[in-house]
C-alpha cells in the first residue's frame, strides 16, 4: 500500500540544459532553426519577420499588415484558405508583437505537405483586400473604445508614451484616427520592404519527419524575396519622471502604474533584475501581494514586471485598486522598494524565490514547442547562444547583496514615473 502520510523527498533542481537543435540554411539565405524531440505527430512552423513598430512608415502598419495576410492571395479568398486549414485540421495564427510579425502553423504530420503551400502563398502573393481592411479598421476602433472606459488601459497607455514618447514606436498610442490613416497601398510597401529573407527566421519543432526541412525549403526558400532592412528608432524625451494623475469617470476603481525606462535581455545586470523582480511581484507569492493583497486587502492583484523589447526595455508596477485606497496603496509600493533597498533578503524568501523560477525553467523546457520558443527568443532578440544557461546560472548564484545593489541602482523613486486613473486621488 501507499504510504500518503510521507511526502515525498524534495530533489534539487540540477540539469538545466537547453536541448540541441538544428540549423539549416534555406535557399535564400533564411535560417531554418529545427527542434526534433516531439512524441505526437504534430509540428510548429513559426515564420518570423523583424517587421514591427521600429519598421514602421506610418503608425499602425506593422498590426494591420500581419493582420490581413491571411484574408486572400491571388488564388484564394481568406474563406477558402481558412476553409482548408480547418479541413486538414491545421491551426494558423498570427501573433503580433512591437518587434516582429509573426506567422505560426500548427499541423499534423500527415497533412504537412497540404497546408504548407497555403502559407507560401500567403507569403507569396497576399491581396489584402480592402473590404477586409475597411472591417479591420472597424473592429478596432470599437474595440478601442471600449478599452479606453477602463482606467488600467487608459494607465498603461499613458505610462508607456511618457517613458518613450508618442512618436516612438514603444511609445506611440493608437486613437480612432490613426486607424482611419491606414491604406491598402500602406500595408502593400510594408510587406515588401519588410517580408524579406534578411529580415526572417523560421522555427520548426515537433515530431520532425524525413522530407519536411526540405518541403520547408521548396516553398518558403523560394518565395520569400532577398532583401533587409532597418529600424527607426527616434530619440527617447529628455524629461524628469513626474507623478501624474488623470481624471476618469469610474467611481470605484482606480489604476496604477509607476514604472521606469531599462533595458533589453542583453544587458549584463537583466537577469539579476528578472530575479528581484520576482521577489518584488513577479509572483503570486511576492511581496506585493502579500502587503497589499494579502495584509491590506486593497486590490485583488498587484504585479510588478520586466518588459524587454529587441531594442530597448522597461519596467513596471501596476494594479487596480477601490479609489480610497490609492494613495495608502502607493505608499505600500515605495515601502516595499525602500525595504529592497535597505535590509538583505533573507535565506528561506532567497530559496523559494530560487525554486519557483527553476520550476518556472522546466516548464519552459518541456516539449518541442516550448523549447522552440528559447530558441526563438534568442535568435530573435540577438542574444548570446548561451543566454539561457547563463539566466539560470545567475537564478542559481545570486546573492542578496547582489539584489540589494540592483534595488538601489534600478528602482531609486526619482526615476519612477507614476501614473493614477481615477476619480480622485
Amino acid at each position: 500500500m501507499l504510504d500518503r502520510s510521507t511526502p515525498p523527498p524534495i530533489a534539487d533542481i540540477s540539469q538545466l540544459q537547453l536541448p540541441p537543435y538544428r540549423l539549416i540554411r534555406l535557399s535564400n539565405g533564411i535560417p531554418l532553426y529545427v527542434v526534433d524531440m516531439g512524441t505526437q505527430d504534430v509540428v510548429k512552423l513559426e515564420v518570423i519577420f523583424h517587421a514591427g513598430r521600429p519598421f514602421e512608415h506610418k503608425k499602425l502598419v506593422a498590426r494591420a499588415t500581419l493582420s490581413q495576410l491571411k484574408e486572400g492571395t491571388l488564388h484564394r479568398d481568406g474563406a477558402e484558405l481558412a476553409e482548408l486549414l480547418d479541413f486538414y485540421g491545421a491551426t494558423l495564427q498570427t501573433p503580433y508583437s512591437l518587434d516582429s510579425s509573426n506567422i505560426a502553423l500548427y499541423s499534423l504530420n500527415k497533412h504537412f505537405d497540404k497546408v504548407l503551400p497555403l502559407l507560401s502563398e500567403m507569403l507569396e502573393c497576399p491581396v489584402f483586400p480592402q473590404k477586409e481592411l475597411e472591417s479591420f479598421i472597424q473592429r478596432n476602433q470599437v474595440d478601442l473604445q471600449i478599452e479606453l472606459t477602463k482606467p488600467d488601459v487608459v494607465a498603461y497607455r499613458h505610462i508607456t508614451e511618457l517613458i518613450f514618447g508618442d512618436a516612438h514606436p514603444y511609445g506611440y498610442n493608437s486613437y480612432p484616427e490613426t486607424y482611419s490613416a491606414l491604406s491598402r497601398e500602406d500595408m502593400i510597401r510594408h510587406f515588401q520592404e519588410h517580408f524579406t529573407a534578411g529580415n526572417c527566421s523560421i522555427f520548426l519543432s515537433g515530431k520532425i519527419q524525413p522530407g519536411m526541412t526540405e518541403m520547408v525549403d521548396s516553398h518558403l526558400g523560394r518565395v520569400i524575396p532577398a532583401g533587409t532592412s532597418q529600424p527607426h528608432l527616434p530619440p527617447l524625451p529628455d524629461v524628469p519622471p513626474q507623478r501624474i494623475h488623470l481624471p476618469h469617470p469610474d467611481k470605484v476603481q482606480s489604476a496604477i502604474r509607476i514604472g521606469r525606462r531599462l533595458f533589453n535581455r542583453n544587458h549584463p545586470d537583466y537577469a539579476g533584475l528578472y530575479v528581484l523582480n520576482t521577489i518584488l511581484g513577479g509572483y503570486f507569492g511576492s511581496r506585493l501581494m502579500t502587503n497589499i493583497r494579502e495584509e491590506k486587502g486593497y486590490t485583488y492583484n498587484i504585479y510588478s514586471s520586466l518588459d524587454p523589447m529587441r531594442y530597448d526595455g522597461a519596467f513596471f508596477i501596476g494594479t487596480e485598486t477601490g479609489t480610497e485606497f490609492v494613495k495608502d496603496t502607493i505608499t505600500q509600493i515605495y515601502n516595499e522598494i525602500e525595504i529592497l533597498q535597505q535590509e538583505l533578503v533573507d535565506d528561506e524568501e532567497m530559496e523559494m524565490v530560487r525554486n519557483y523560477l527553476l520550476g518556472g525553467f522546466l516548464n519552459m523546457l518541456d516539449g518541442p514547442f516550448n523549447v522552440a520558443d528559447i530558441i526563438k527568443t534568442v535568435v530573435v532578440e540577438d542574444l548570446p547562444e548561451d543566454y539561457f544557461q547563463t539566466v539560470v546560472h545567475t537564478v542559481k548564484t545570486i546573492t542578496p547583496e547582489d539584489l540589494q545593489q540592483l534595488a538601489q541602482r534600478y528602482l531609486r523613486p526619482e526615476d519612477l514615473w507614476e501614473v493614477s486613473v481615477g476619480s480622485g486621488q
